[in-house]
């Protein structure tokens, strides 16, 4: 069936409608803030006056909200996790090329970092103005501007095609680092908006599974593009532009596709929770308000940290993998990228298995405190095996590690959107992603260090020691499902409603 007057085709499968008297008790029963208004005496219930007039909007349109599911959901989620996977690559591309990229632009090693690094250091400073963006300008904007600048900064990429252009091409990949800005909040935001209760989960992990395979990609596609041949800087800058300028091609027809596939939300609400919040007044939401409920709320803040440490950790392993395995296997190039390929393809796999786990359990703490405990054991495990001299035994040990420490990803991102429901899961998303790049900034200049000084095994000791009081934070998290609960009381209401009326 068309939609009347957005030629949005009606999905099949779930559709419902939300009665009026359902709405206002559901909305009172949120253990958590309306956006933009404090809680009453210190948490609990939303505002009475929020509840009331969001009652009354539902009584004006005639009493009851449907739900449908939109099939453009599915293009609007795989053209995100396309861009995604093109910004992914896009940061991780130097790393793994470390010493083919010092030898080509007389750098040193340090300075390459700096090209993965830029993109931690970008978002600190950035995130909360592309939050509010995304709050006050919305969707559509918001993922114009990331495919935008990642098709930006890869064109420019190209034009750094010569030994003494190092700083163009760390001002290209800091454009590519902005993108990232307006990329990596929106995975919780386009799964809560535009998919079912059922397959939110889901589609979360799906669209941070984009990323994660734009990080395998990098592993593994720029070693055979571009083969370290020091004594012929012609032939290397030759490899380097066909990787450039295939990456910025790309990225140009992502961006129309962009352009072409995304809009705002869908004609009707997916869920009970996001018609609630649809009803909301617009004065009801305040951007500075709901940084500080967000901040209030004990929970998230210790999310707020483990993820943090968690990721952080990983965008540390990932940047500092090719010293790694280079220092214990000279003129391994290619399987350290194989290698890291491993790492992040088992985390894809990972990511997928915890959202459908999540969507059919809602076991949010659970499952996340158990990822974090198997990431700290499998990390363990990779570093007192890195240096046995047996490649296969570090491709094992490296898969399972990113079987759990990359699937951690998407866990994080939901679990916030729960505990801080009705809060803008852009936000949320946000704060997790900034404290990710702090903690990778400070643990990828630190492991780097004690690499370098050391050796990879007092690196990695660093980075457990952390996700080891990772552990304990998210063990101490107090785990209240504010939007599961949403959806589950208005449905039973619907139920008790239909039975009432036959």
């Amino acid at each position: 069936m068309v939609e009347d007057g957005g030629g949005e085709e009606e999905a099949e499968g779930e559709s419902g409608e939300m009665p009026a008297a359902a709405a206002a008790p559901t909305l009172q029963r949120c253990n958590g803030f309306l956006p933009g208004k404090e809680a009453e005496d210190g948490g609990g219930r939303a505002a009475p006056a929020a509840a009331a007039e969001a009652e009354a909007m539902l009584a004006a349109g005639g009493g009851r909200l449907e739900t449908r599911l939109s099939r453009r959901r599915l293009a609007v989620l795989a053209v995100f996790s396309c861009y995604s996977l093109v910004n992914a690559f896009q940061w991780i591309q130097y790393s793994i090329l470390s010493n083919v990229f010092a030898g080509f632009y007389g750098v040193s090693f340090t300075q390459i970092d700096w090209l993965s690094m830029v993109y931690m250091v970008a978002y600190v400073p950035l995130i909360l103005p592309a939050t509010w963006l995304l709050d006050a300008r919305g969707l559509r904007l918001t993922a114009l501007l990331g495919a935008g600048l990642n098709g930006l900064g890869a064109w420019l990429k190209c034009a750094s095609l010569a030994p003494d252009r190092y700083p163009l091409t760390l001002a290209a990949q800091a454009v590519c680092a902005v993108a990232q800005v307006f990329i990596l909040g929106l995975p919780s935001r386009i799964a809560s908006v535009w998919f079912g209760p059922t397959e939110v989960s889901t589609a979360c992990a799906v669209a941070v599974l984009g990323n994660q395979l734009g990080t395998a990609i990098g592993f593994l596609l720029p070693p055979v593009l571009v083969p370290n041949t020091p004594n012929d800087l012609n032939l290397m800058a030759h490899n380097i532009s066909i990787m450039f300028y295939g990456t910025a091609i790309v990225s140009t027809l992502l961006f129309f596709l962009t352009a072409v596939v995304f809009e705002e939300k869908p004609k009707y609400p997916p869920s009970h929770s996001q018609a609630v919040l649809q009803t909301m007044p617009p004065e009801h939401y305040s951007y500075k308000q709901s940084i500080i409920n967000l901040f209030k709320n004990i929970p998230f803040v210790l999310l707020l940290i483990s993820y943090g440490i968690m990721t952080g950790a990983f965008y540390s392993v990932s940047t500092l993998l090719n010293q790694m395995i280079v220092t214990h296997y000279e003129g391994e190039e290619v399987n350290a990228g194989r290698i890291g390929l491993t790492l992040v393809v088992a985390g894809m796999v990972g990511s997928i298995i915890c959202g459908l786990w999540l969507d059919y359990t809602k076991t949010y703490k659970q499952t996340t405190l158990i990822v974090y405990i198997l990431s700290f054991i499998g990390l363990l495990v990779f570093t007192f095996t890195l240096d046995l001299g047996y490649l296969i035994v570090v491709f094992v040990t490296g898969g399972v590690l990113g079987f759990f420490m990359t699937g951690y990803l998407p866990l994080g991102f939901e679990f916030a959107v729960e505990i801080t429901y009705p809060e803008s899961e852009g936000t949320s998303s946000g704060l997790l992603n900034a404290s990710a790049q702090i903690f990778g900034i400070v643990f990828t200049l630190v492991q780097g260090k004690l690499t370098t000084d050391y050796s990879p095994r007092a690196g990695n000791l660093f980075l457990c020691a952390w996700i080891f009081v990772g552990i304990i934070l998210t063990a101490l998290i107090k785990s209240d499902l504010r939007r599961h609960n949403v959806n589950s009381g208005i449905m039973n209401l619907d139920v008790k409603a239909v039975s009432g009326d036959s």
